[in-house]
């Protein structure tokens, strides 16, 4: 019996809209609120997923929701192994915005990033396009499981190479410039996992838009360790409440969604 617990939490940054969103499956009332969340899921799993749209304040919007709404919908309801079902989960989310670009034409450049997750008894499973990260936390350590479809790892290799400093490529305004995202056109660059991560009880897994890399990966790492034993919802508000302190003149908009297998009583 695998008991996981999850909450999402976000905040707007110094944006004067918000186009993140983030929803779980099976969840408790507007499974699309951007407001704090937690619920507790028990045998069947869970869907988790998150999007960071583009394309302006109406079409990053919708393009997130959309994109979480269809992606959703598809993967709980298919039948079949998870990979196919994540595939045809983004396939349709994908698709969707086709539709509506080609319905409203001045909605033209939407589109948006996309983590999709699936928890069960054999461990994570995930599909994910554009820069939104997906993180693994277990003892004290963060690791990043999904690919980054931004230039920041192009810039980061310059630096490596010697190319350029780690201050430049920090502050490179190409860095956040996407390689690949759901924009209802043939998508670039998917990631998909090959086979289920197996979690070990006390794990926590987090998926966050691009907002989120405000914080450095120690900084997020003493931030789970810190509230980790007080569960999901306490790591999530605290991941958003640092962001928040940072008080970045340029803040992006950040979301999380914090998801603990739950350890055995």
């Amino acid at each position: 019996m695998v008991h996981f617990e999850y909450a999402r939490c976000s905040t707007q940054g110094a944006r004067n809209y918000q186009e993140d969103t983030a929803a779980v499956w099976p969840g408790e009332g507007d499974a699309f609120a951007r407001g704090p969340s937690a619920v507790s899921s028990q045998d069947a799993g869970i869907v988790a997923v998150l999007a960071d749209g583009m394309g302006g304040h109406a079409g990053g919007a919708l393009a997130s929701r959309m994109v979480c709404e269809n992606f959703l919908d598809t993967c709980t309801t298919r039948n079949g192994p998870i990979p196919e079902r994540l595939i045809a989960a983004l396939e349709e989310a994908n698709a969707a915005v086709a539709t509506k670009v080609a319905e409203e034409p001045m909605l033209s450049g939407m589109g948006s990033t996309l983590i999709g997750a699936c928890f069960s008894a054999a461990g994570v499973e995930w599909v994910s396009v554009g820069d939104s990260p997906l993180l693994l936390y277990r003892g004290g350590e963060i690791a990043l499981l999904n690919e980054d479809h931004s230039l920041a790892p192009e810039l980061d290799r310059l630096v490596a190479a010697g190319r350029m400093t780690e201050e430049e490529a920090r502050h490179d305004p190409r860095r956040h410039m996407l390689r690949s995202a759901v924009t209802g056109d043939e998508i670039d660059m998917v990631d998909v996992s090959r086979r289920p991560l197996k979690l070990e009880p006390g794990d926590y897994v987090i998926l966050a838009s691009d907002g989120l890399h405000t914080l450095d990966t120690a900084e997020i790492a003493r931030l789970v360790a810190a509230y980790g034993s007080e569960g999901a919802e306490a790591v999530a508000k605290a991941l958003i409440r640092e962001v928040e302190l940072m008080r970045e003149p340029h803040q992006d908009n950040a979301t999380v969604v914090a998801v603990r297998l739950k350890p055995q009583e």
